[in-house]
């Protein structure tokens, strides 16, 4: 009977957490979206209102909206106008007391990450942490600047350790390039592996090939 119950759960907790994760982004998608409504019913019209009313009960059309927008937005901030207007909100942001210390932080933080010519999170590795002979896997988010550079003999990485199964906390380090070994699998696989906790692992890769040379 315990075998069963295991097999059971192992088939229907992945599901079961799908739906939960989903269920909880689209809900939030559509508190924004109410908030937006709201905030739009206020403005106009009266006789507007039973109209923006309805739209409350649409399913799906709070994330269908938000999609929509942030396409929009992006289509917006691609160009020469819509990156001065983006450089112009990004002054006002920095010039308002405690607002500025959060914006900038996340900012930096996005761009580093999401940036298609950044480096962040684009190659998993091995390290020892948290102790010498003891192996973990880490990602590489780019290499010490600034003052902290000065400080660190050349060639250094910086690296991000994250945590299992949760790996949005970890550890930040700073290590010499010689003791970083490159992995050859992709960030996806190396974060199923942390998740998993060992348990699911990438397969081997694919040998390089071979160069064929021409017989006599």
């Amino acid at each position: 009977m315990k075998k069963y119950l295991i097999a059971g759960l192992l088939v229907w907790l992945p599901l079961a957490i799908t739906v939960w994760v989903l269920s909880w982004l689209l809900s939030a998608l559509d508190g924004v979206f109410l908030a937006l409504l709201s905030g739009t019913q206020a403005v106009m019209p009266e006789s507007t209102h039973h109209a923006i009313e309805q739209l409350r009960h649409v399913p799906g059309l709070g994330v269908l909206v938000l999609g929509v927008g942030l396409v929009l937005t992006g289509v917006f901030v691609t160009n020469i106008f819509g990156q001065w207007w983006v450089r112009q909100w990004d002054r006002i942001l920095q010039k308002i007391p405690i607002v500025k210390s959060i914006y900038s932080s996340v900012k930096q933080v996005s761009d580093t990450l999401f940036s298609s010519s950044g480096n962040a999170f684009r190659e998993a590795v091995l390290v020892q942490y948290p102790r010498h002979g003891s192996w973990t896997i880490a990602f590489v988010t780019g290499a010490p600047g600034g003052e902290v550079a000065g400080k660190l003999p050349p060639d250094m990485l910086s690296v991000y350790v994250p945590t299992t199964p949760n790996p949005t906390s970890g550890f930040f380090l700073i290590m010499p390039r010689a003791e970083v070994i490159e992995l050859r699998m992709s960030v996806d696989e190396a974060l199923k592996y942390v998740i998993s906790m060992g348990v699911v692992v990438p397969p081997p890769p694919s040998p390089a090939p071979v160069a064929l040379t021409a017989r006599n």
